[in-house]
């Protein structure tokens, strides 16, 4: 991570109020203990390449003498649960879950509550049991965020809110947090005043599915269709494979969110409208902040709550062509030498991310 993005998360950490979770703005004294991350799957990068890092870095500032486990399912519902049976069997006492299934998770939770051990559900919300904390970003607000973002665009273009109408492609059926977005989604699409022609939730987020789904629809609607609200940037990624593959030019206005760097350089060639930016490390320091004051027994304090469990929840923004620049190169998320390669060049060069 470079150093304008460590300063620009240590200082959203502190505006949010992070310290707080913690239940204390001084430096921690925590003892040592075993911490456990435990992560859903691979096929988003960010759990590699952000919320893990992100998560160790943190814990190793906070408390240099805990032991930290990290283990990532791969989207193994019977996988995910052997690893948390294994990291309480290691002495694990605070565990971070972003589980693969919601609804499988709330026994798991029940496990570890009965033997002592807390439980920190990560991105995901586990509605059925609540965990001991909750920390994400605003899942139901990031949904309606990049809906409305992207009915205001169909506006914009002069789209009539009588012609046709968008599809809405979904995420995981078993991931709460999905449903979380899929609600925000609607809310969006209705207050546009657009017609959601069909929606589909596409099995463990993953891109072909969702690819494979859009096909259909653009053989079943063909040019009614003026815009897709996908749930993430893996489905927007695969939506506009389909468009593509189908010879439709140019591709209707299409949501992500994640800001991955495929989809950023997807808005910067012009093929997908919006994503969300929402760096990873700021909920995973969040995250490791709890667990210490879990370990040093301090109940964090909680902003919110959600599904009678107590929360943070961080806001995060709405990124388009227009705002790319500010919200993502000048505050270090990613650079324009990562950007604008190959036939992304021409595009940043019109965005003015190079010369």
């Amino acid at each position: 991570m470079n150093p304008t993005l460590k300063t620009l998360l240590r200082a959203t950490l502190c505006a949010a109020g992070a310290a707080a979770a913690a239940g204390s703005t001084g430096a921690l004294a925590a003892p040592a203990g075993t911490v456990a991350f435990l992560m859903p799957d691979q096929a988003s990068t960010r759990y590699e390449q952000h919320d893990w890092p992100g998560f160790k870095a943190e814990m190793a500032r906070l408390c240099p003498d805990c032991k930290v486990l990290y283990q990532n399912a791969n989207a193994d519902v019977s996988l995910q649960q052997q690893q948390f049976n294994s990291v309480i069997a290691q002495g694990a006492k605070v565990i971070v879950l972003d589980p693969v299934d919601s609804t499988a998770a709330a026994s798991l939770v029940r496990s570890a509550q009965s033997q002592g051990v807390k439980v920190i559900a990560y991105d995901r919300p586990v509605p059925a049991t609540p965990a001991d904390f909750y920390v994400s970003f605003d899942n139901e607000g990031i949904g309606r965020a990049i809906a409305e973002s992207l009915m205001q665009q169909l506006k914009a273009m002069g789209v009539p809110t009588g012609k046709g109408g968008v599809l809405q492609v979904n995420g995981s059926p078993t991931d709460a947090a999905a449903g979380l977005i899929k609600n925000g989604i609607r809310a969006g699409i209705k207050a546009g005043g657009y017609r959601t022609l069909a929606e589909f939730d596409t099995p463990e987020w993953a891109p072909p599915k969702a690819q494979q789904w859009v096909s259909g629809q653009i053989t079943r609607f063909g040019g009614e269709i003026v815009g897709v609200v996908a749930a993430n940037d893996g489905t927007a990624g695969g939506t506009i494979a389909a468009f593509k593959a189908a010879g439709r030019k140019p591709v209707p206005p299409v949501s992500g969110n994640d800001a991955t760097l495929a989809a950023l350089q997807l808005i910067i060639a012009g093929d997908q409208y919006n994503t969300i930016s929402k760096p990873s490390e700021i909920v995973a320091a969040a995250a490791a902040r709890v667990a210490v004051g879990f370990l040093d027994g301090k109940a964090p304090k909680a902003e919110t709550t959600l599904y009678n469990t107590p929360s943070q929840l961080f806001t995060p923004a709405v990124v388009t062509a227009k705002n790319l620049k500010a919200e993502i190169v000048d505050k270090g998320i990613a650079s324009a030498e990562q950007l604008c390669t190959g036939r992304y060049a021409e595009g940043c060069r019109t965005l003015g991310l190079t010369r």
